[in-house]
């Protein structure tokens, strides 16, 4: 056997759908476990090779349930919302955590996680709003939003204006008026990864009301994502945006309720329909904190050559 041979080390990832819906769709992210062993360096060859949009590194915690790293096959980020659920759900699943109050250690800090019969739950924060009017400090306009989307103001949800919302990151989210309006979206992939750089965004949210092509009555808005700046073209389910848009619905389109149910990816090229539900927390009216959160599914295991 030569010293090459000898040396590989070959490393165990699962790859977990989260945000299925009834066990299909969701998002597809990396699963590595026991991941203390390997360096940064390590954790994106890893995710390079994986070839997702994110892969998620599981390691021990002196103050956490779990710590977690977060590498696209670019760079690494502080978060990611479907590679948390992704992880927590197989977590679960072998049992390593029951039902109850959890939490993620993450080079931004800690975040509460909550597992509830097969449903993982992450902790995001009050949201913040900047309007439109406040873009161009940062040389970015509106109608530079709308033409990346090839649309118009006339497609816009007449209730709700285009937004930035943070609640722990950064998400233009854009309220279209109809299912066909959100459908024919053609976005300027180029033009959003420049806006994004400038607004420090993770990327565009579009969402409409109108859901009747979601399938379900309990839909309350049905969405799709870009995010060209961390190499993503389009995604098929991102909780971190879902919780910006469940605090828009409740604030800004005055949805007085505090759980939301909240599809998307029906629209991909190739459709990976997902379901996030986002629970907020209020007090005295006001959004104090959230829960966004959903299901994983184990798709299938690989080994990876480091």
């Amino acid at each position: 056997m030569s010293t090459s041979q000898e040396n590989t080390q070959t490393v165990p990832v699962q790859i977990v759908n989260a945000f299925v819906k009834n066990g299909q769709g969701g998002n597809p992210a990396g699963v590595v476990l026991d991941a203390d062993q390997y360096s940064d360096a390590q954790k994106l060859l890893i995710a390079q090779k994986v070839g997702l949009s994110e892969t998620a590194f599981v390691s021990k915690s002196e103050t956490c349930g779990i710590k977690l790293d977060f590498f696209t096959p670019t760079k690494r980020i502080a978060h990611c919302g479907h590679a948390t659920i992704a992880t927590f759900s197989y977590l679960a699943a072998l049992e390593r955590f029951g039902d109850g109050e959890t939490s993620k250690e993450t080079v931004d800090g800690p975040r509460k996680i909550i597992l509830d019969h097969g449903m993982a739950y992450m902790e995001q924060l009050a949201p913040t709003y900047t309007p439109a009017s406040k873009w161009a400090d940062h040389g970015v306009t509106l109608c530079d939003v709308l033409k990346s989307l090839a649309i118009t103001s006339d497609d816009l949800d007449d209730r709700a204006r285009p937004v930035l919302v943070n609640t722990g990151n950064n998400f233009i989210v854009v309220a279209v008026k109809d299912q066909a309006t959100l459908a024919n979206i053609t976005p300027d992939q180029d033009a959003i990864n420049a806006i994004s750089e400038k607004l420090d965004l993770i990327g565009y949210y579009i969402f409409t009301t109108d859901t009747g092509g979601a399938g379900d009555a309990e839909i309350d808005a049905t969405t799709r994502m870009f995010a060209p700046r961390y190499g993503i073209t389009e995604e098929a389910a991102t909780g971190m945006a879902a919780g910006p848009l469940a605090c828009v619905l409740h604030d800004l389109l005055d949805i007085k309720k505090d759980s939301f149910l909240i599809a998307q990816g029906e629209f991909m090229t190739e459709p990976s329909p997902s379901q996030i539900k986002v629970t907020l927390e209020l007090k005295d009216g006001r959004i104090t904190g959230l829960l966004a959160g959903g299901q994983g599914k184990v798709m299938k295991n690989l080994e990876i050559a480091l």
